[in-house]
């Protein structure tokens, strides 16, 4: 394909080569009938398929084809199945392969980095390992239909404030640990056809027009063959953003992005082998597309349909189940509280925004499987008078039944595209129908509907709270299933949820000023910040109850000391010693030993979803390589592994570690470090060369007759002892020798301590 997309260019003219670099229209590229060259269509779709016939809009306001709506990317991310999401995605594919799109626009990984950002309920997760492998899954799954992907929005595009033109300031360690490291996995493994590049800028460049992003990383080191495209009127300068990597502008420029290619041509800032290798990567792309098509391919929506409501039911999570409220007794008389009830809020906004092709009602839901009274208050309005009377309705409800479910979230325009939230708050009606019902009955549980993490001042007044985030067109099917026990939950956060806003870790740091905001919470961003500090959050990253119990036992790893270019493979049987059938996610955590760079507590490196029935085992296998224990060193300009011992934790979540083990890991290559007399004796006592250096030490003294010194803090090497002096420099021991290491004698070793590290 690589040939013929080479000879389709060289028989472009240049006015057709430019013409190629831009849509045609708002969905679809430039077509050539005279060379065969057919349109391609894109369209939105990371969590539903978004196709526009009409009025077209990159933003939601005008209508699409009716579609199935997905569940959203938090809500996927809960499953932390990555089979699950690799079947969406072939259900999202079929759709999109049926209505003749050759490239859906999805799927949207950037970091959670804050629970303010608009657009949350598009993105994964906080964490890049969990980030990563969904999206590679479901990259996968559409791509197995012949359906092309375009991952989004790289790079750092972690607000909706100012985001056309806001400069994320990032340190490159955390960029390439966290931000990029999102991107790096599905794209190596899972070899999207095309990239989009975000709207916002990257320490001073556009992503549109960062060299560094498209080609020096993203194609160079990451070995990317596919095309970039722009966002939507996501392009400043056409010609720069060429000649950094960028091939593709949408939607169609009407002419003015070929005048600026042609004046750049002109300048000499772009080359004509620059226009040719960007033909010939859309040109593949466009190839590939027309080869896979199926004219006439079908779906059925009763199937998809189903399996939303199947998917619905994994990724649904159980934040609270005090006194195994839930699951409802089936003759219980219910109280089913709040507008979300019937009219709940399913699916996305702004792009990702779809036409759902039905929806079934959370209240009608209940009812069915409900063998009780199941009465209804909608609990709320906008208007005063009405909502005091609405209130009023629900609180009698309440009182009459056996337990209530208060429906409530984040209404539609609260979280959206092109808008950050003001704060993490329920609104207000929502909070007091909550809290006025939790007044009158003992057994309320809260149902939430949101995109994003949200406060629960009332948390201690409820004795359940299920999360669905925004759980798609099925939501009610599969959330009546989950709190009648049908199905035992077992969905987990991808997300820490905050007690308050000023406990997250951006909240000095966003949404910036003066077009700029500095990610100065570096690596530290979710439950790596609150794990490392302390801060205890309202629900924890990777948290989630269920309706069984599990054990973790037998853990066992192939080595107790391994280089950084072996595999260490981690073992463990997990055990369900409950009742009922169920699933559980391991997840395996890195906890790195102390050092000289400041690390995370821990970071999650892999995880497995596992179903087992009561009282069944299984062994679960997972091999880690030298990135688990790596983190990127600037200098080096690669991943590095410090010698020390590395805790492997596995656990029910970040905060829930049920066994661990130790194995000390060793650089085959140690970074060389300079010594000097300023510095540290706890350096000098990290390196070979350093423990030498003492040893020699040591030996002077002795010959000198001062063997009494060797009594002092220095050289013991005690945990106690260590923390007083591991700060001192070197040069101190001139000082506390009396001079009989002086300044010559130190020098030298030194010198020689770094002959012996090179």
């Amino acid at each position: 394909m690589e040939d013929q997309a080479a000879k389709l260019a060289a028989q472009l003219s240049m006015d057709e080569k430019l013409s190629l670099l831009t849509g045609k229209n708002f969905w679809v590229t430039q077509p050539f009938p005279r060379l065969g060259i057919e349109p391609m269509e894109v369209a939105d779709g990371p969590y539903g398929l978004r196709k526009q016939t009409g009025i077209s809009d990159h933003m939601g306001w005008n209508k699409s084809e009716p579609a199935v709506a997905y569940v959203s990317g938090p809500g996927m991310a809960a499953s932390w199945d990555r089979g699950l999401i690799r079947e969406a995605g072939r259900h999202l594919g079929t759709e999109a392969k049926a209505s003749g799109v050759d490239i859906l626009l999805g799927p949207a990984i950037n970091i959670v980095r804050t629970p303010l950002c608009g657009r949350n309920f598009e993105y994964y997760s906080e964490d890049p390992c969990l980030t990563g492998q969904m999206a590679a899954a479901y990259i996968e799954g559409v791509q197995s239909t012949g359906v092309g992907t375009c991952i989004k929005h790289f790079a750092a595009n972690n607000q909706e404030a100012e985001r056309e033109y806001i400069d994320a300031v990032i340190d490159e360690r955390t960029l390439r640990e966290i931000y990029l490291a999102a991107f790096e996995t599905p794209i190596k493994q899972a070899k999207p056809w095309a990239v989009m590049a975000a709207l916002n800028k990257v320490n001073g460049d556009y992503c549109s027009e960062n060299y560094e992003l498209l080609t020096r990383i993203l194609r160079q080191e990451w070995g990317f063959d596919g095309f970039v495209m722009s966002d939507w009127n996501g392009v400043n300068d056409r010609g720069k953003a060429l000649a950094a990597g960028l091939d593709l502008e949408m939607p169609c420029s009407h002419g003015v992005g070929e005048e600026r290619i042609r004046a750049a041509l002109a300048q000499g800032t772009v080359t004509e082998r620059e226009v040719d290798e960007a033909c010939r990567r859309i040109l593949r792309a466009v190839l590939r597309s027309m080869q896979n098509r199926e004219p006439g391919a079908g779906w059925s929506e009763p199937e998809h349909h189903a399996f939303v409501r199947s998917l619905a039911e994994q990724c649904i999570v159980l934040l609270k189940n005090e006194g195994d409220i839930l699951p409802l007794a089936p003759g219980a008389n219910i109280a089913v509280l709040g507008e979300f009830a019937t009219e709940p809020r399913f699916q996305m906004d702004g792009s990702a925004l779809v036409n759902p092709t039905r929806w079934d009602v959370p209240l009608e839901e209940i009812r069915k499987r409900a063998q009780g009274r199941v009465s209804y208050g909608r609990g709320h309005s906008l208007q005063p008078a009405e909502h005091a009377a609405l209130l009023r309705e629900a609180c009698g409800l309440a009182r009459q039944a056996d337990a209530a479910l208060v429906f409530v979230g984040l209404p539609a325009g609260v979280e959206a595209e092109g808008k950050d939230r003001s704060g993490i708050e329920l609104p207000a009606y929502h909070r007091e129908l909550v809290e006025q019902v939790a007044g009158v009955q003992k057994n309320t549980v809260v149902v939430l509907c949101n995109g994003s993490p949200v406060a629960m001042p009332w948390l201690g007044q409820v004795k359940g709270v299920v999360e669905c985030f925004l759980a798609g067109q099925a939501m009610g099917g599969a959330l009546a299933n989950i709190l009648y026990g049908s199905v035992c939950p077992s969905g987990k956060l991808p997300l820490t949820f905050p007690k308050e806003l000023c406990n997250t870790p951006a909240y000095l740091n966003y949404p910036g000023y003066g077009g700029k905001v500095k990610y100065q919470e570096e690596v530290f961003v979710g439950y790596r910040y609150y794990d490392t500090k302390g801060v205890e959050p309202l629900f924890c990253f990777g948290h989630g109850l269920s309706y069984t119990r599990f054990a973790y036992k037998e853990l066992e790893l192939s080595a107790g000391e391994i280089t950084d270019a072996d595999t260490l493979t981690v073992q463990l049987t997990v055990e369900n010693t409950g009742g009922r059938a169920g699933a559980e996610t391991v997840q395996l955590y890195v906890a790195p030993p102390p050092g000289q760079v400041l690390r995370p507590a821990r970071e999650l490196r892999e995880f497995a979803k596992v179903f087992l029935q009561p009282g069944e085992s299984r062994r679960l296998a997972f091999q880690l390589e030298k990135r688990a224990f790596s983190y990127y060193d600037v200098e080096l300009g690669d991943w590095y592994v410090p010698e020390g011992e590395y805790r492997i934790q596995l656990a029910a979540s970040s905060r829930d570690i049920r066994c661990e083990a130790a194995v000390r890991v060793r650089p085959l290559h140690p970074k060389r470090q300079e010594i000097t007399g300023w510095s540290t004796i706890g350096q000098l006592r990290q390196t070979q060369a350093g423990r030498e250096m003492f040893g020699e030490i040591r030996r002077i003294l002795q010959n000198c007759g001062k063997e009494n010194m060797l009594e002092l803090p220095i050289f013991d090497e005690s945990e106690a002892a260590a923390q007083r002096v591991d700060s001192l420099p070197l040069r101190m021991i001139t000082l506390l020798s009396d001079n009989v290491l002086n300044n010559d004698i130190m020098d030298r070793l030194i010198e020689r301590c770094n002959q012996q590290s090179l």
